[in-house]
């Protein structure tokens, strides 16, 4: 695990930040795709978590939701809009329509999971506070801590193009977004909040708020 801040980890799954998993505390954030099971279970044996969250139900975060759940015999937490999909591991609700979608969430997507608590806007994990950042998905939620400035962000933005690799900030693929304009709304919404550390659901982490700043405001 990389150590980002105080009590905020990142899981080294491969390929290096393709696809990000979080530890804040004891809390798992995301679970990556449904083949990197083997390994995310792995990792936790070290540091195995009380409680998983999602920042959404897409397959690339949702994947090994179900195999964490059940095996280390702790509960899903996740937003309303969300729900439904991470219940059902039916994805028709939160992705476009697409072949090429329905191939990817057949491999990468996991089996339903219970959720046992819906995440609200200002509900607190560990130090953080939940923020409601539709766009992406309906429900799509980002991590805030207010004292360091720590953003956890989902894929409201990414870091990293997901097919160059080339890292850079992007917005995520029209492709797999619900609502694009909602969700550059959303990240304007989180630039201004100006934090020292941004972590998304892809690529490395950011610490230069400016950047973010400008990024936003040319949208």
């Amino acid at each position: 695990m990389e150590a980002l801040a105080p009590d905020l980890f990142r899981l080294n799954l491969v390929p290096r930040h393709a696809i990000n998993v979080y530890l804040i505390g004891d809390v798992l954030v995301d679970a990556a795709v449904r083949p990197l099971e083997p390994l995310l279970l792995h990792m936790l044996r070290r540091k195995p978590p009380i409680a998983h969250i999602l920042t959404h139900a897409h397959p690339d975060h949702q994947g090994g939701s179900s195999a964490v759940c059940t095996r280390l015999r702790i509960p899903l937490w996740c937003s309303a809009g969300d729900t439904p999909s991470a219940e059902s591991g039916d994805f028709s609700a939160i992705l476009p329509t697409r072949p090429l979608n329905r191939l990817l969430a057949g491999i990468a997507g996991g089996p339903g999971q219970r959720v046992s608590r819906i995440l609200r806007a200002g509900d607190r994990i560990a130090d953080f506070v939940v923020l409601e950042t539709p766009g992406h998905t309906p429900g799509h939620l980002s991590l805030w801590r207010e004292h360091d400035r720590v953003l956890i962000a989902g894929d409201v933005l990414a870091n990293q193009h997901p097919l160059s690799g080339r890292v850079g900030l992007i917005e995520p693929l029209r492709r797999f977004t619900c609502d694009p304009a909602r969700n550059r709304r959303s990240a304007q919404q989180l630039a201004a909040l100006r934090p020292a550390l941004v972590c998304f659901g892809h690529g490395p982490p950011l610490r230069d708020p400016d950047t973010l700043s400008h990024f936003a405001a040319s949208l």
